[in-house]
């Protein structure tokens, strides 16, 4: 994939791709990151100016988007273009996923009060991080670099780790790493069981809790039987122990 950033903080981005899951992605191949400074596409640099009907603060220009876009086009091939405002729609992970099968993916950043609006005749999407104004779109694009940066061939080690992320069905389960007890908080015994389709299926009982808990909404509707009976049980009340010994003494086996 080549990623392509349009900003007047070129600098940020680069730096960024120093770090984590983003150097990784670049490091194998899978990934190429394009900082496009716009001060290099603008008269004397100048890339902002005051909005016309006397509106507070200051836009960035429209010749210096779109004269950079026409380079990256050029060179690259034309670019799925997304841009940040505060009225786009919400990322989540589908759109994680969909992007990242896309070869070029750009992301125009603007600063002060925003793009001339003209800009959007480049746009595919306009996309937000939530219902709150940051002063620029480069943290919008450094959270969609990563997040699609880890979805590319060859980048985890663990590929099942993608299979387990929150919003690919359910929320993630807890987890837990060593040491087994810290200051009389103990690791749940099932966890250091051995017992593989045990684990399983406390961590499958405690991603369908936890979505109930956090995140109702997202209660699939295409519920396996299996899914559906620990679902009834968790609104039930019932702990993932308590449902184990139902399921022992109807001598239905979860783990058989």
């Amino acid at each position: 994939m080549k990623f392509f950033v349009l900003t007047i903080f070129p600098q940020m981005i680069e730096d960024y791709c120093r770090y984590g899951i983003v150097r990784k992605a670049i490091k194998v191949g899978a990934l190429e990151v394009f900082p496009i400074n716009l001060r290099d596409f603008a008269p004397k640099g100048q890339v902002d100016d005051t909005p016309y009907g006397g509106f507070p603060g200051m836009v960035i220009k429209p010749e210096p988007i779109f004269e950079a876009h026409h380079y990256v086009t050029q060179n690259w091939g034309k670019p799925y273009v997304l841009l940040p405002q505060p009225w786009g729609k919400k990322i989540s992970q589908k759109d994680l996923d969909r992007w990242a099968n896309m070869e070029n993916l750009m992301v125009i950043c603007g600063r002060y009060e925003g793009v001339d609006e003209r800009v959007t005749a480049l746009v595919d999407e306009e996309i937000s991080l939530g219902d709150f104004v940051l002063a620029g779109g480069e943290l919008v694009a450094m959270v969609i670099l990563e997040g699609v940066a880890r979805l590319l061939p060859g980048v985890l080690n663990d590929p099942e780790s993608l299979r387990r992320d929150s919003f690919r069905r359910w929320l993630g389960a807890p987890v837990y790493t060593r040491p087994p007890e810290y200051m009389g908080m103990k690791v749940p015994s099932v966890l250091i069981s051995g017992h593989h389709q045990l684990i399983e299926l406390w961590a499958l009982w405690h991603s369908i809790e936890r979505t109930l808990r956090y995140r109702p909404d997202l209660v699939p509707s295409d519920l396996s039987p299996l899914e559906k009976d620990m679902l009834e049980s968790i609104r039930k009340g019932m702990s993932f122990e308590e449902w184990l010994r139902t399921k022992n003494k109807s001598h239905e086996n979860p783990v058989g």
